[in-house]
């Protein structure tokens, strides 16, 4: 991912008397358009935050709880783009100055274990981890295809992954990393994905 030491040599973010505390869509949307200059590293933040918070609502999982896990995907790279260097200890002193429930400030300091150093625990912190790489990955797979994402298949996607040469710079080792450790396949994964991520045109 990068050259520089990104480790946070921490493993607990927050205040736990900040449970249930969050920001707005449009605060969190704001906060995006001011640190992300990149449009497409924009596009894949959204990704992710509709992945993560479509897997919640398919767990039933309340709409406050939804939204948590919006938000850590939505902002798992905010500061990736301008502070490269502070990925992702800005964000996480950033959302604890807000004030925001330890669970999502969490999830986004452990969506990179060997990056930050922290482990995935929890569903948030794992399925953050698992969506990250994935969801970039079945975009950029999206572009080359005439037809998009209309008539992608898993097979189409895992003859991609074997390809080393095509989007090089994702790790296909965090892939099946995170997909063991969230307890599904490499296939269901790409599945999820396929049938729910947020199109560029959406």
């Amino acid at each position: 991912m990068t050259e520089f030491d990104l480790k946070l040599n921490k493993i607990d973010f927050g205040n736990p008397e900040n449970k249930g505390k969050v920001i707005s869509t449009t605060e969190a949307l704001s906060l995006l358009d001011e640190w992300v200059l990149n449009e497409k590293l924009k596009v894949h933040m959204k990704q992710v935050g509709h992945l993560m918070k479509s897997f919640a609502k398919e767990k039933s999982y309340s709409e406050a709880v939804q939204h948590q896990w919006y938000l850590a995907g939505l902002l798992h790279d905010a500061d990736w783009d301008q502070w490269p260097d502070q990925h992702c200890k800005k964000i996480v002193e950033e959302l604890e100055r807000r004030a925001i429930d330890p669970a999502v400030i969490r999830a986004i300091a452990s969506h990179g274990p060997r990056y930050f150093g922290v482990e995935p625990v929890t569903e948030m912190d794992k399925m953050l981890y698992a969506f990250d790489e994935l969801s970039g990955f079945i975009h950029a797979y999206s572009l080359m295809r005439p037809t998009g994402y209309q008539g992608m298949e898993v097979k189409g996607v895992k003859k991609r992954l074997k390809d080393k040469t095509f989007a090089a710079q994702v790790s296909r080792e965090d892939i099946q990393d995170a997909s063991e450790r969230a307890g599904m396949s490499v296939d269901q994964m790409i599945e999820f994905v396929i049938k729910h991520q947020l199109r560029s045109t959406d």
